[in-house]
């Protein structure tokens, strides 16, 4: 069985004991349980498609960790003036687990 839900303005296919990235969920804590009721599309044996959502569907999952993606630089830079910038940016970011998706 798997599911298509929707977290953070992004979409993920995800069954149950799959590992994912996702923006980063306040006031959890590595261990604590998290819902996402915005379920799209439940596949397996039968299909059930959402408009836009399944109703009752929930995928549940387990904080792993809270942490940071790799820093990304930013340099501006206008020639001949003189003019040069660097700022490092580190997005947060959580990773969950799947523990299972109902109907």
């Amino acid at each position: 069985m798997f599911a298509v839900f929707q977290a953070g303005g992004h979409q993920y296919r995800v069954a149950k004991g799959d590992s994912l990235t996702i923006d980063y969920i306040e006031g959890k804590s590595e261990g604590d349980v998290v819902s996402f009721s915005n379920v799209m599309l439940v596949g397996g044996d039968k299909t059930t498609v959402g408009a836009p959502f399944v109703a009752g569907a929930t995928v549940e999952g387990i904080v792993k960790k809270q942490g940071f993606n790799d820093k990304v630089l930013v340099f501006k830079f206008k020639r001949r003036k003189d003019y040069k910038r660097t700022r490092g940016h580190k997005q947060p970011v959580t990773t969950i687990e799947i523990s299972g998706i109902k109907l």
